[in-house]
């Protein structure tokens, strides 16, 4: 569906015609003027009234329908498409999800794709509105305003799993050590949670660096710095996203060698009593051989003696397992 069409001029919204090509032949009439359109989850009927007014390529529509999409950006002979995935994070169940926004950009027409709830625009067209100065840079602001905001938000998400992963950090390293199945759980769904970030980040640099080369179509050539600042923030967001992948990989071991370490101590318990039974069994199957000349069987005291004789073997035994460690 179209969230909204405006036509901006002089860094001014104008109340302009609703329907799209009028919009576009106005925009396009003036000198200083554009058109911006937003659209939520199009269908392929919707899309296409708009992809045929303003000529957009026919792979970029496909992306753009589909969705499903790398970060990615594709000159073609009328336009610029810049595919874009924000992300959001649930506190309420620790994890991240992306959407996806693709970003057609010519002489004078925006047109943005929405798929998914985790694309900022709204607050993107009201602060490039409150802030006509930018704005009347034309399309190269919507451009520019757009991936700074989701950008931005990669360094807030990046901020918000540091502390799940503190969390997470302290669990794994308490003296009780807590459940080893949960545990390891929590940290494979959040090494999921990584992994999903990375896919949003990681492939958006080469992009980005595209945009502040020169003699990029539709872009102004004094954005070029702004294109770099956003570019320093999305290094510094892959940076984090990769010393999350890295931290969360050494959580994972070293809860590996603490279940290692915990299961060798219990088979250390396992093995010292195991050690303390055989004495009297040993003892008790080698007097229950029935065999009617064996030594001590006629005296009153053997019976008491060879008892005294397998506990004191196994006090020992406890003593010396105990001095190890092993109980």
């Amino acid at each position: 569906m179209i969230v909204d069409c405006a036509i901006y001029r002089g860094g001014a919204r104008l109340q302009g015609p609703a329907d799209v090509a009028a919009a576009l032949g106005e925009a396009r009439d003036a000198v200083d003027a554009f058109v911006w359109i937003g659209l939520h989850e199009p269908t392929a009927e919707e899309f296409d009234r708009v992809s045929e007014e303003f000529g957009l390529h026919a792979l970029a529509v496909e992306d753009a329908l589909k969705a499903h999409q790398r970060p990615k950006l594709e000159v073609y002979d009328d336009s610029l498409f810049l595919v874009l995935k924000p992300v959001v994070y649930e506190p309420e169940g620790d994890t991240v999800t992306t959407g996806e926004l693709m970003v057609f950009m010519g002489d004078s027409f925006v047109v943005t794709v929405r798929h998914g709830e985790g694309s900022p625009l709204t607050a993107v067209r009201r602060r490039l509105e409150a802030e006509p100065e930018v704005l009347r840079h034309g399309p190269t602001a919507v451009l520019y305003a757009v991936a700074d905001a989701v950008v931005d938000r990669y360094l807030e998400v990046a901020g918000e799993l540091h502390l799940d992963l503190e969390e997470l950090e302290a669990e794994v390293f308490q003296p009780a050590g807590g459940d080893a199945k949960d545990t390891a759980s929590r940290i494979y769904r959040f090494k999921r949670q990584v992994l999903e970030f990375r896919r949003a980040t990681v492939p958006l640099v080469a992009p980005v660096e595209r945009l502040t080369a020169a003699g990029v179509p539709y872009v102004d050539e004094g954005a070029r710095p702004f294109f770099r600042d956003v570019g320093d923030h999305l290094t510094r967001a892959v940076e984090q996203v990769e010393g999350l992948d890295r931290l969360v990989t050494d959580i994972l071991a070293a809860h590996l060698a603490q279940v290692g370490v915990r299961q060798n101590d219990d088979m250390r318990k396992i093995s010292a009593w195991a050690a303390m039974a055989a004495v009297p069994t040993l003892v008790a199957g080698l007097y229950g051989m029935n065999f009617s000349h064996m030594p001590e069987l006629g005296y009153a005291w053997g019976y008491p003696a060879v008892v005294l004789l397998m506990a004191a073997v196994v006090a020992g035994l406890y003593v010396l397992f105990k001095r190890r460690g092993w109980l």
